[in-house]
């Protein structure tokens, strides 16, 4: 995972890393289960299928703890994973950041898919990250050029696609013509998750993420910005198997004795439904 996505990339405010360590040794379980929120579904599913390690995107751990108590339903998922010999990992802003981590992910998407950066170029959207060595290692957002401007229809239509939606939030950029949706747009700042913070000061035509506050919302429309709101972890997701195909290989090439399962939780899902 390291790797993959470096944890120096991660914002200050995060905890990411190994933030649960089993004493229990699995010597002959050669499991990882990949999820964006460690759930009680997703732990049940991991124990089920026998894991030793859990990459939860999200941090299982943010503040100071004074107790480990079973009364407390995400310490009680720790608890659990500790005692059935599951370790849990979490990446959450270094995978977003990384080079072809989360948002390059997303910036495909809305490019066309399958990497085709002619239809456009990807740029940071805050200040790039380098390693020690001073080679560039990601940055935190990205911005989108397209090579062709779209209308926001069309662009709703790729995010959809992308991330297998039938719904999405759009607040429209107030027009003189009234034609909201036939607008046409070119430059679109993305973040994964929530992007309120992260668009602070960016201009672009559009702002593509999971959520933003109410008045973060009513800011972007009043200055001529177009918002897209997905659902925070409907902007992660997706992602997943992409991880799983990049921990594969990392794990073939680190040559281990034995093979490893990489899956991706079924149970794991967006805590919000459309009724």
């Amino acid at each position: 995972m390291e790797r993959i996505a470096p944890l120096r990339l991660a914002e200050s405010f995060d905890n990411v890393g190994l933030l649960l360590e089993t004493p229990l040794k699995q010597s002959k379980r050669h499991r990882v289960m990949l999820t964006i929120d460690l759930t009680t579904a997703v732990v049940e599913e991991s124990i089920t299928k026998e894991a030793s390690v859990i990459v939860a995107y999200h941090p299982t751990i943010f503040g100071a703890l004074k107790s480990f108590t079973m009364a407390n339903p995400l310490q009680a998922s720790l608890l659990r994973c500790a005692a059935h010999g599951i370790s849990v990992y979490c990446p959450h802003t270094a995978l977003d950041c990384t080079w072809g981590g989360i948002n390059d992910w997303l910036a495909e998407g809305i490019m066309g898919g399958n990497g085709n950066h002619a239809l456009g170029t990807v740029r940071p959207l805050q200040v790039e990250k380098f390693s020690p060595s001073g080679d560039s290692e990601g940055a935190v957002g990205r911005l989108v050029v397209l090579q062709t401007p779209v209308t926001m229809s069309v662009l709703e239509k790729r995010v959809k696609e992308h991330l297998k939606l039938s719904q999405i939030q759009v607040g429209y950029a107030s027009t003189r013509d009234g034609l909201r949706s036939s607008a046409t747009v070119e430059t679109i700042a993305i973040c994964a998750g929530s992007g309120g913070s992260v668009f602070a000061g960016k201009k672009a035509d559009v702002y593509f993420t999971g959520e933003m506050q109410h008045h973060e919302v009513l800011a972007a429309v009043a200055a001529g910005t177009n918002v897209i709101l997905c659902g925070h972890t409907n902007t992660e997701r997706g992602y997943l198997p992409v991880l799983a195909s990049k921990l594969q290989t990392q794990l073939h090439a680190a040559a281990f004795d034995e093979p490893f399962d990489i899956l991706v939780s079924n149970t794991d899902k967006h805590p919000l439904e459309f009724v």
